[in-house]
């Protein structure tokens, strides 16, 4: 918990705000879960309707403490229920060099898993 000021105010609402909550790692990004939050992830192996559970726990709060990982937070994981799969909005890139008539057109679309966080369990 932060010591004072300003930190303090935002560490309160968010805490009111994120009643029982984990933060966990998946993809290279860290996501805040609790129960009923659905999530748009990096693509997982798992098919949809499958549950499944997160390892990779950095921090749990169940409302009256706090318990942080060095850097994982042993003997808790996070269930998990696949939604869906899809694609995301396509990401244009274009290069242009003026004068050579040189035009370059890139598209991109990320693949995600759409996740529904079922349950913290500790």
């Amino acid at each position: 918990m932060p010591d004072s000021g300003m930190g303090l105010y935002f560490y309160r609402r968010f805490v009111t705000m994120y009643s029982m909550f984990a933060v966990i790692k998946t993809g290279g990004k860290q996501y805040i879960a609790e129960p009923g939050k659905k999530l748009k992830i990096e693509k997982l192996p798992v098919e949809e309707g499958k549950d499944f559970s997160f390892e990779e726990v950095l921090l749990v709060e169940d409302g009256t403490e706090a318990k942080i990982g060095t850097p994982l937070v042993a003997g808790v994981h996070v269930a998990a229920k696949v939604l869906r799969h899809g694609r995301a909005k396509k990401i244009t890139n274009l290069r242009y060099h003026s004068k050579t008539r040189h035009r370059r057109k890139k598209g991109h679309r990320q693949h995600f898993t759409e996740v529904e966080i079922t349950a913290v369990k500790h």
